[in-house]
């Protein structure tokens, strides 16, 4: 399976985008959507099965900060 890793990233002008970075290819696009979708055509339906993790480390309303703190 090949690792792909997305990764938010900002111009001159402060603009985000996403680059998708998998071994030697990689693609970037307005959403990690899109940055990922680009990959994938690179890649060819033989290289590509996905398994996506998505991490994100900022408090919400779901998980907030103070048990965060807790279980580090």
């Amino acid at each position: 399976m090949t690792t792909v890793a997305i990764l938010p990233i900002f111009d001159a002008d402060g603009e985000k985008t996403y680059r998708a970075i998998a071994g030697d290819k990689h693609s970037v696009g307005k959403t990690a959507g899109q940055a990922l979708d680009a990959l994938t055509t690179q890649l060819g339906e033989t290289e590509f099965s996905a398994l996506l993790v998505i991490q994100n480390f900022n408090p919400d309303p779901f998980f907030t900060a103070i048990q965060q703190k807790r279980l580090s």
